[in-house]
């Protein structure tokens, strides 16, 4: 397994880090490796959504949603 090693992180960002590793139950290790797999699966992603096709709607995205919200009141009997 390869090495990291961040440089000149600020202090008051460290400290937050370990504050957030801490209430989180998790070492500062654990919580930085998630975030940048986060980050490069995030970066992943937006490159695949890139590559799709422009998908045509028969009608704007809004009338959708009130469609199915009232939908949606009809089943709750709202």
């Amino acid at each position: 397994m390869a090495n990291l090693q961040v440089k000149d992180v600020p202090a008051a960002l460290h400290r937050r880090i370990r504050a957030l590793a801490k209430r989180r139950g998790r070492t500062v290790r654990d919580l930085v490796l998630e975030a940048v797999v986060r980050e490069v699966e995030r970066e992943d992603f937006r490159g695949r959504l890139a590559k799709r096709e422009p998908v045509e709607l028969k009608h704007p995205v809004a009338r959708t949603l009130d469609e199915v919200r009232a939908d949606r009141a009809r089943e709750l009997g709202t």
